[in-house]
């Protein structure tokens, strides 16, 4: 069974930054894909950027030019980096795992990201 386990958030100010780690064991696949999505309160849960295994990432338009991820494929790791943190980032934050050799699909636990205005 995969487990995902993220780490990394906290409350930072307006213009701050804030690394999320999200770190899967078990047995997994390629190809796959590990992102992370978001959901703020009364809202829907939301892609913000996703990376393949193979290296190639996409972004949500709001984190474009802010948001940096990547991930070590030996550590089966994936980060996201969030510079210039805005109130509107603020969100519990789930890490994702999309296993698309055996179509499934894996989620964390979430962590929360408060950005004070």
């Amino acid at each position: 069974q995969v487990q995902l386990v993220e780490s990394g958030g906290g409350l930072v100010q307006a213009g701050g930054s804030l690394r999320l780690s999200c770190a899967a064991s078990g047995i997994i696949f390629s190809p796959n894909a590990m992102g992370w999505y978001r959901q703020a309160p009364g809202k829907q849960r939301e892609l913000v950027a996703v990376i393949s295994s193979g290296g190639s990432s996409n972004y949500a338009d709001s984190v474009k030019g802010r948001f940096t991820i990547s991930r070590d494929n030996a550590k089966n790791t994936v980060y996201l980096q969030m510079n210039s943190l805005k109130p509107e980032d603020t969100a519990v934050y789930y890490c994702n795992l999309d296993d698309r050799r055996l179509f499934r699909n894996y989620w964390g636990q979430g962590t929360q990201v408060t950005v004070s205005s």
